[in-house]
């Protein structure tokens, strides 16, 4: 034995190392624990159970343990412990009760080959594959049937009825280009309440904001906000919990807020998927292609410039995609529990799709209390905001209404402003 922190050999071991002087008794400890043997017959009986072949479990005696014997004397001592492959088998009642009991617990999602696996493996039972079968279809009918269509069982998601949840998250990909999306979705209507656009959506003041403005509009706040776990959403859910603390029910105060990580927040994810494939696509095709033509480089003075030209295009895109969403049909889905139907008819009129209003009134005055005042430029730097609106005036360009324009005007003041 040798000393773990000099390498000096110990010989016997002794409580301090007569190098270094370090305290090595905890060495004895170990040692003892390692002299306690595993017997051969329990050896045999794990890799048996494990369901290895005889030439592996020769392998693993030899390779781990240092014992070595014949595939004969294996084959010997296997049937001295009464351990065989296709003889003795357990007594079916027994084998019945080890399945319910699985049944009944975590293993109620087993098929048949893991069933059969586990009651050799943890119940140390000799079984045959098509016992276990039949027993499972008496058993577990219903999980066969399930298992059988080798489909994907998804969460169903459900909501008592409009702005009993809305779910808020911000979306990115425009963010290279300092373009960046907020949105929110009622749960149960599929209603867009906000959808916009601004220089950033990472602080907590607009997000705050942009709550308080749709709060204003509808009259009406949700029984419970979904955010995800970033800190641009703790102004808004501060005052979320606070305009909620007057009420009675269950999920009143700071129970009507709940984070969570946005793969589960499967709403507005669900339709930032549609978002892509129907607007925002278009939209980074468009400013990669400027930045591929050497237009865009990321400074800070260009993403003003970009924000400063694109930002009211872009507002009036997501202003017309998110009327045309609240005003189309959604498909009924089979394994939804939410209404099929236009999401402005939905969220309006919950009676007609057996739902009920989940929100709670509020007034103005109570949401003046919490006002906020953005300070933030529209480009996000007030300096080069004036810059670009005097070299806008200058130039005598036109307002940008269209992307062309917009793409325009972009390379024009970029010229001229040599950025």
């Amino acid at each position: 034995m040798f000393c773990p922190f000099c390498g000096h050999d110990l010989g016997t071991i002794l409580v301090f190392c007569g190098s270094c002087g370090r305290n090595v008794q905890f060495l004895a400890e170990v040692q003892s624990e390692s002299s306690v043997q595993v017997s051969e017959d329990d050896l045999l009986q794990k890799y048996f159970r494990d369901g290895h072949s005889y030439s592996v479990i020769l392998d693993f005696l030899a390779l781990k343990h240092n014992i070595k014997m014949s595939l004969r004397t294996l084959k010997k001592k296997l049937n001295n412990l009464s351990l065989y492959k296709r003889k003795n088998y357990s007594p079916l009642e027994i084998v019945r009760t080890a399945i319910t009991d699985e049944l009944s617990g975590s293993g109620q999602h087993y098929g048949y080959r893991t069933m059969c696996q586990t009651l050799r493996q943890k119940h140390n039972l000799t079984v045959r594959r098509q016992d276990i079968m039949l027993m499972m279809a008496d058993l577990d009918p219903i999980g066969i049937e399930q298992r059988s269509r080798r489909r994907f069982v998804r969460r169903v998601y459900y909501s008592l009825g409009p702005n009993h949840v809305w779910h808020v998250d911000g979306y990115d990909k425009l963010k290279p280009y300092g373009l960046a999306i907020s949105g929110c979705i009622d749960g149960y209507s599929r209603k867009v309440m906000w959808l916009v656009c601004g220089a950033s959506n990472n602080d907590p003041d607009i997000i705050a904001h942009h709550y308080l403005q749709c709060a204003s509009e509808f009259g009406v706040i949700p029984q419970l906000l979904r955010t995800d776990c970033g800190t641009e959403n703790g102004t808004m859910a501060a005052i979320h919990c606070s305009l909620r603390s007057t009420h009675t029910d269950d999920l009143a105060g700071a129970s009507s807020h709940m984070y969570g990580s946005s793969i589960t927040n499967q709403r507005i994810e669900s339709w930032w998927s549609y978002f892509r494939k129907q607007r925002s696509q278009f939209w980074m095709d468009l400013l990669n292609d400027l930045k591929d033509r050497q237009l865009f480089n990321g400074s800070h003075e260009q993403i003003c410039l970009m924000r400063f030209v694109f930002l009211s295009v872009l507002q009036k895109d997501l202003d017309e995609c998110k009327e045309i969403w609240n005003t189309h049909t959604i498909r009924a889905v089979k394994q939804s529990r939410c209404p099929s139907g236009k999401p402005d008819a939905m969220y309006a009129l919950p009676h007609r799709f057996n739902g009920r209003e989940c929100g709670f009134c509020i007034s103005q005055e109570d949401l003046d209390e919490f006002f906020i005042e953005l300070t933030r430029s529209t480009c996000g730097d007030r300096q080069l905001q004036a810059h670009y609106e005097e070299l806008y005036a200058q130039s005598n360009l036109t307002i940008s209404h269209t992307w062309e324009a917009g793409v325009e005007n972009y390379i024009t003041l970029k010229n001229i402003a040599h950025i």
